[in-house]
C-alpha cells in the first residue's frame, strides 16, 4: 500500500465507530456518526473508521461499512472514508470492489479498506463454507479486490455456465486502493499484512504495549512497503480526570458486558471458546472491572489531554502511525460531540515541536 506523506502532527488521528445498537434508542442513530464525521472533516482528522458487524447487538449499528462510508462520505470533503473492516470471507470480491469503488467516486478519491477474516462463527450465517478456512480466504480475496480495483478482470461463471472475464464499474478514482489487515493480535495476521504491503488495524483487546510492540516490529521487518499501523482505543477526554472517570463508568462498563458474551465465546484468535451462559455473575463482574480499570488507566485515551498526550506518546514510540479514536461505547451524543473538542486539542498538543498547521 502506498503510504500517504507522514501527517505533520506526527501521529494521525481518526475517528472509529463501533456502537452498540439499543433498542430502546428512538432517536437518530446516526447522528454521532454524521457530526462526528464533519468535525473530523473540519479538524484535520485522518479518517472515520466504521465496521462490519452482523447478528448481535454489539456493533449491531454497522452490518455494512460501505454504506455507512457512503453516508460519511457525502457530508465530508477530506478525511478519509474507511472500512474497519470488510469481513472479505463473506462477501464476493466483486461486490466488495464495486461497492467501495461507488464509495471512492462519491468521495472524490477517499476510500480505504481493512480487510479482516471474521471472528464469529454466527456471522457465517452468510457464508458458511468460508468459516474454517477464513484466514486463507480473507488473503484471497484483498488481493482480487486489489487487482479489481487496478482495473483487471476477473473470470467467473454466469448464470449458464460459461465463464467470462468481468471488470467492476463505475472505474475507482484512486489507482491502488488503501488497504489494511485487522488483527485481533495474532502475529501471523501481522506477518500477512507486512508480506502483503498493507497496513496494519489492530486494537488493545487480550494483547498490551510491550505484546503490541513485539508485532510490529516482526511486521515491520516483513513488510514489503512503507507500512501503516492504526490502532483503536477507546475515548473520551475532558478536563478533569476524576470527573471523565465517573462520567465513562456506566456506559462503558456496559458496553464492555454486552460485548463480553460475544468475545467469550467467539474464539478469537484460536483463543479457548468459553460459553458465556457458564461464566458465574461474580466472574464477570469481576472481568467488567477489570477491563473498566485497564481502559480508563492505560488502555485507552481519557482524562484530560496532556495526560492523553503521555499515551500517544508511548504509541509513537513503538511505532503506531494512527490512533483510531472508539467514542461510541456509549455516552450520549451530544456529550461526546462537546467532548471533541479536546481531541482536537490533544491532536494539536502532538503535533511535533516546531510544527505548525
Amino acid at each position: 500500500m502506498p503510504r500517504k506523506p507522514a501527517s505533520p502532527t506526527g501521529m494521525d488521528f481518526s475517528l472509529f465507530y463501533f456502537a452498540s445498537d439499543s433498542r430502546e434508542r428512538d432517536g437518530d442513530r446516526y447522528r454521532l456518526l454524521l457530526d462526528g464525521a464533519r468535525f473530523a472533516d473540519a479538524n484535520g482528522f485522518a479518517a472515520v473508521w466504521t465496521p462490519e458487524r452482523h447478528f448481535h447487538p454489539f456493533g449491531g449499528l454497522y452490518p455494512n461499512p460501505s454504506v455507512t462510508g457512503a453516508a460519511v462520505a457525502a457530508v465530508t470533503e477530506s478525511v478519509r472514508v474507511r472500512a474497519g473492516s470488510v469481513v472479505a470471507p463473506l462477501h464476493h470480491p466483486l461486490r466488495i470492489a464495486e461497492e467501495w469503488s461507488v464509495v471512492d467516486n462519491l468521495s472524490g478519491g477517499r476510500a480505504g479498506i481493512s480487510f479482516a477474516s471474521g471472528w464469529h462463527a454466527v456471522d457465517f450465517a452468510l457464508r458458511p463454507e468460508d468459516y474454517h478456512d477464513r484466514r486463507r480466504v480473507m488473503v484471497e480475496r484483498a488481493e482480487q479486490v486489489r487487482r479489481l480495483w487496478r482495473g483487471e478482470t476477473l473470470t467467473v461463471r454466469d448464470g449458464t455456465g460459461a465463464e467470462q472475464r468481468v471488470r467492476i464499474h463505475p472505474a475507482p478514482i484512486q489507482p491502488e486502493l488503501p488497504t489494511w489487515i485487522t488483527s485481533a493480535g495474532g502475529v501471523e495476521t501481522f506477518r500477512a499484512a507486512g508480506r502483503m504491503g498493507a497496513g496494519v488495524l489492530t486494537h488493545l483487546l487480550g494483547q498490551d504495549l510491550d505484546d503490541l510492540a513485539v508485532k510490529i516490529r516482526e511486521y515491520r521487518r516483513v513488510s514489503t512497503g512503507p507500512g501503516h499501523v492504526a490502532l483503536m482505543v477507546h475515548t473520551f477526554l475532558g478536563d478533569d480526570a476524576d470527573v471523565v472517570r465517573e462520567l465513562v463508568r456506566e456506559p462503558l462498563t456496559a458496553y464492555l458486558r454486552g460485548s463480553l458474551g460475544l468475545l467469550a465465546g467467539s474464539g478469537l484468535d484460536g483463543r479457548r471458546r468459553i460459553d458465556p451462559a457458564t461464566l458465574h455473575p461474580d466472574d464477570v463482574d469481576f472481568m467488567v472491572r477489570r477491563a473498566f480499570d485497564r481502559y480508563v488507566g492505560d488502555g485507552g485515551l481519557f482524562g484530560p489531554p496532556d495526560r492523553a498526550l503521555r499515551m500517544v506518546e508511548r504509541l509513537r514510540a513503538i511505532g503506531v502511525d494512527e490512533v483510531a479514536c472508539l467514542i461510541d461505547f456509549g455516552l450520549p451524543a451530544a456529550t461526546v460531540l462537546a467532548g471533541l473538542d479536546h481531541l482536537a486539542r490533544l491532536r494539536e498538543l502532538a503535533r511535533p515541536t516546531g510544527v505548525r498547521p
